[in-house]
């Protein structure tokens, strides 16, 4: 019997052309695998971008709307807080209104937010927290009056005539927030890991502890910031959008100005004392026009007063007034050093003329 060769058992022999054509499918079978890993891989990589740029755009989206709650309220209530109300008047959130009958009444918040003291006879409660968002208060002081404040974190505020301050009733952890319209002076708390920050039209100020005064009217060109004591940083831009492209530090003694129209900020040292000087019913003038001292005039005494003289109107004083006289006594004082005269028209009215 003859023997058969082992490797030739159960099988055909391969010839040169199938062998070739084998490895070929081979090789495009690694080749696909190779593709499939990698795509798998890309997909994978894309997939994990695709959440990292969701989860980015969800925390600065957050980031974003948690920023500009306080300036969206401000927005949505405008029309519903009258500067040309004769009381001060506190709001609580969007509805409840107090009217102050002290002409220069003190709000104290308590540290949880949720008891308000009125002058020396009112007090109140409220919720601190209304689905989940923080409630905010608004304080507006009309043209005649001022007020002070006590803020939950014991921080104080002075406002001045014709101006609104909105603020949370309490705190977020992380980050204290007021917005302000007009003219205040501010006393913060310090606390390193709580920024306190002053947002107002194309101005945000940023604190950690310090005294500074911020005036920022609509109806005036320029705003300006002057500090006291500590440092503070103040952006300057589009706050409607939040795109802050102008930024400033200042150290005690510094005048900071932005004019709205030109977009142009400046600084210079200044004598601070005249520049908080009207929360102790002084008003201390340098070199400004009489146009200016008349408006700052006709805030504090709630007058319409006009200069019917452009050169007048543009010519400069330096001097002092006691802000606790009569409105035509504090004129009397002015006309000492000036050729001018006045006319009381009417209650609320007072031309002034060569």
């Amino acid at each position: 019997m003859k023997k058969h060769k082992s490797d030739n058992i159960g099988s055909k022999a391969i010839s040169e052309a199938e062998r070739s054509q084998l490895k070929v499918r081979i090789l495009a079978s690694v080749e696909n695998h190779k593709r499939k890993k990698k795509r798998f891989k890309y997909a994978l990589a894309m997939a994990a971008s695709i959440a990292l740029l969701l989860s980015t755009g969800i925390y600065f989206n957050s980031f974003h709307n948690e920023k500009d709650s306080i300036t969206d309220f401000v927005k949505k209530t405008h029309n519903l807080q009258n500067k040309n109300t004769e009381k001060v008047t506190l709001t609580i959130g969007k509805g409840q209104n107090v009217g102050l009958d002290e002409d220069d009444p003190l709000i104290t918040y308590s540290a949880s937010g949720k008891n308000v003291k009125i002058g020396n006879s009112k007090s109140l409660n409220q919720e601190t927290v209304d689905d989940d968002k923080l409630v905010y208060n608004t304080l507006v002081v009309p043209y005649g009056k001022r007020s002070k404040i006590q803020l939950s974190d014991g921080s104080i505020v002075w406002i001045n005539s014709g101006s609104r301050l909105v603020y949370p009733a309490v705190f977020k952890k992380d980050r204290r927030e007021v917005y302000i319209e007009g003219e205040a002076i501010f006393e913060v708390v310090h606390n390193d890991k709580q920024p306190f920050v002053v947002l107002s039209e194309n101005q945000q100020i940023e604190v950690l502890g310090t005294v500074f005064n911020v005036n920022n009217y609509p109806d005036e060109n320029s705003a300006f910031t002057v500090l006291k004591s500590g440092s503070v940083q103040i952006s300057y831009g589009d706050s409607t959008a939040e795109n802050y492209d102008k930024d400033l530090k200042i150290s005690p003694g510094t005048f900071a100005g932005y004019n709205k129209v030109t977009d142009k900020m400046s600084s210079k040292k200044v004598e601070v004392n005249r520049y908080f000087s009207w929360r102790e019913g002084i008003f201390i003038f340098k070199n400004d026009d009489l146009k200016t001292i008349m408006r700052r005039l006709s805030r504090y005494y709630d007058m319409d007063i006009k200069i019917e003289n452009e050169k007048l109107a543009s010519q400069t004083f330096s001097g002092y007034l006691d802000l606790k006289d009569d409105i035509e006594e504090v004129i009397e004082t002015i006309k000492k050093t000036a050729d001018l005269k006045y006319d009381r028209t009417g209650k609320q009215t007072i031309i002034i003329t060569n």
